[in-house]
C-alpha cells in the first residue's frame, strides 16, 4: 500500500479516498484497529498509524479510544459532518437497543427532541452517562431475559435493534425518567393510544412479561388522568394492581398525596380528570 498522506485544502488526496472507500464498502459504519487491518490487508501497527492519519484530517471521528467512523466522502469537507451516534452505541453495546425517549422520537410517540442517545444493554458498565467526543450516550442496564420487543431498523447498511412501540411504552413506564419525566410519559402513552401503532394486546403482554406490575398502575393512572378513552385498557391495569404504594416518578422530588385506586403517591402533578 502506498505511503500518500498529502492532503487536499476542502477534499480528500486519491490515496486516502482509496483507504475510505475500502472502510465504507467493507465496514458497518463503525471500524476499529483490527476491522481496518482486515479490510487494508496490513497488521495491526500499520492500520492503527493509517487510523490516526485519517481522523487527523478529519476524514474519521474518534469517538473512544481505538473506534472510529468514517465520514462520508460525498462530504464537501471533513468538519461538516456528524457520526450517527445509533451507530456508536450499537457498537459499543452490540446485545441490546436503542429505547425509551429515543424509541419515542423514532415510532413519533413525542415531538421532543432529545439529545442524548437512549441504549438498553446487559453489559456492565461503571458509569449510566457516557460523553464519546460530544456525543452523549445514556445506558440502562437490564437483565437478559428482559430482552424482547425489539424491531430491526436500518441506519444506512447497518442493522440496529430497536425497542418496538409497545416495548418503548412498556419501558418508559417502567422507567419515567428514561422518557423525559412522567409528564413526557404521559404525552407520549396518550399519542400511542390514538395513534397507528396502539396494540392493547401486545402492551398488556410486555407488561405481564416484563414483571413489574408498577407499570400497569402508571398505565391507569395516566390514561385516566389525561381522560383517554381506553376502559379495556384501564381494566387490564386495575386487574393487575399490586399491593404497597409506588411513588409516581422516583426521578421528582418526593411528597404529594396518595391515590388509592392505583397505590400511586402522586408526586407530580398531571391533570386531567383524576
Amino acid at each position: 500500500m502506498r505511503n500518500d498522506y498529502s492532503s487536499v485544502s476542502g477534499g480528500i488526496s486519491a490515496a486516502n479516498r482509496r483507504l475510505l472507500e475500502a472502510v465504507h464498502r467493507e465496514s458497518a459504519g463503525v471500524v476499529t484497529v483490527p476491522d481496518a487491518a482486515r479490510i487494508w490487508d496490513v497488521d495491526k501497527a500499520r492500520a492503527s498509524r493509517l487510523l490516526r492519519s485519517l481522523a487527523d484530517r478529519g476524514w474519521l471521528t474518534r469517538p473512544k479510544r481505538g473506534l472510529y467512523v468514517p465520514v462520508p466522502l460525498e462530504a464537501a469537507e471533513s468538519g461538516q459532518w456528524r457520526e450517527d451516534s445509533w451507530l456508536i452505541a450499537v457498537k459499543l453495546f452490540p446485545d441490546g437497543y436503542i429505547g425509551g425517549w429515543s424509541a419515542c422520537e423514532h415510532w413519533e410517540l413525542t415531538d421532543q427532541l432529545f439529545r442524548t442517545v437512549l441504549v438498553y444493554t446487559t453489559k456492565r458498565v461503571n458509569r449510566r452517562d457516557i460523553d464519546l467526543a460530544g456525543m452523549d450516550l445514556r445506558v440502562k442496564v437490564i437483565r437478559r431475559e428482559r430482552l424482547f420487543g425489539t424491531r430491526t431498523v436500518w441506519r444506512g447498511r447497518v442493522p440496529v435493534q430497536v425497542s418496538d412501540p409497545a416495548r418503548t411504552i412498556i419501558d418508559i413506564l417502567d422507567d419515567p425518567e428514561l422518557g423525559g419525566g412522567i409528564r413526557q410519559v404521559a404525552e407520549m402513552v396518550e399519542e400511542f393510544i390514538a395513534g397507528e401503532h396502539r396494540d392493547d394486546e401486545l402492551l398488556i403482554e410486555y407488561g405481564d412479561r416484563l414483571g413489574n406490575r408498577t407499570v400497569f398502575k402508571r398505565l391507569g393512572y395516566l390514561l385516566e388522568a389525561r381522560d383517554v378513552s381506553a376502559p379495556a385498557l384501564v381494566a387490564a391495569a386495575r386487574d393487575r394492581v399490586s399491593a404497597g404504594i409506588t411513588t409516581l416518578d422516583p426521578s421528582a422530588p418526593p411528597g404529594g398525596r396518595i391515590l388509592t385506586r392505583w397505590n400511586l403517591r402522586l408526586n407530580v402533578a398531571i391533570g386531567g380528570g383524576a
